[in-house]
């Protein structure tokens, strides 16, 4: 049980990623508010915490505004006392397109949602934060962030920002007690999966290459990424900040 007590934010919550993380988070005993646009996916997101005993709030916003990140924070301040946590994990992707095939209104929304977002997050979570003494930020980057791929070059700037932030980050709020880390999947199997592979022909094809590019023959499975945030954002990193943690199965390496 390494997070007792604590409040947890989670972006992305109601499916993949974010949703193994909201149950792995309230079985360690945090309560999580869990964040999505989608209304339907946060509400059996939270249906399935509380059905295992844990506790949970919906919030329905768009993270990729001012007023979305600040009711997140306000909400868990008011649902659970304050915030101990926030995982800015909300991403979306895109197909592999080169450059010239890319529209730029979808690399604008690539950089709100994947860059601002967590930029956005993390200014609100702030005060919140600084009010219980400390606290612990992590945030959804992505292999692409940091190993460079032909034709996703709009998903690779957005997810590079990502990494840089949780550098500056770092070093801006851990004055303050408060730890900036990311996780950095490889690809995964979640509901974003099709929309990755939108420009292949055959997608398992597609995943099962993928899968034999990676030394531990797989691609990252949501609770393996959930398992790296709860590391990340409990007491067992207390002197880690700063970290982009690959979690690739050694692509990498």
């Amino acid at each position: 049980m390494r997070l007792v007590d604590r409040v947890m934010v989670i972006t992305g919550a109601g499916s993949g990623m974010g949703r193994a993380g909201a149950v792995l988070f309230a079985a360690e005993g945090a309560a999580v508010v869990v964040v999505d646009r989608d209304a339907e996916g946060a509400e059996a997101t939270v249906q399935q915490v509380v059905e295992a005993g844990g506790r949970a709030a919906p919030v329905i916003t768009d993270i990729s505004t001012v007023e979305g990140n600040e009711a997140v924070v306000a909400a868990a301040v008011a649902a659970f006392g304050g915030l101990d946590v926030f995982w800015a994990n909300a991403g979306i992707a895109s197909p592999f397109r080169p450059i010239t095939e890319i529209d730029p209104a979808d690399f604008d929304r690539l950089s709100a949602v994947n860059a601002r977002g967590p930029w956005l997050g993390a200014r609100a979570a702030l005060p919140a934060l600084r009010a219980r003494g400390g606290g612990s930020i992590v945030v959804t980057a992505s292999l692409s962030g940091l190993k460079g791929r032909a034709d996703t070059s709009a998903y690779q700037s957005s997810k590079g920002a990502t990494v840089m932030l949780v550098r500056s980050l770092a070093r801006e709020f851990g004055p303050y007690g408060i730890r900036v880390n990311s996780v950095c999947p490889i690809a995964s199997q979640t509901p974003m999966w099709p929309q990755l592979m939108a420009g292949y022909g055959d997608p398992d094809e597609a995943a099962a290459q993928f899968a034999a590019a990676v030394p531990l023959g797989r691609l990252a499975s949501p609770d393996d990424v959930a398992r790296a945030a709860l590391f990340l954002a409990s007491d067992d990193a207390a002197f880690i900040t700063g970290v982009n943690l690959p979690v690739d199965g050694g692509a990498s390496a």
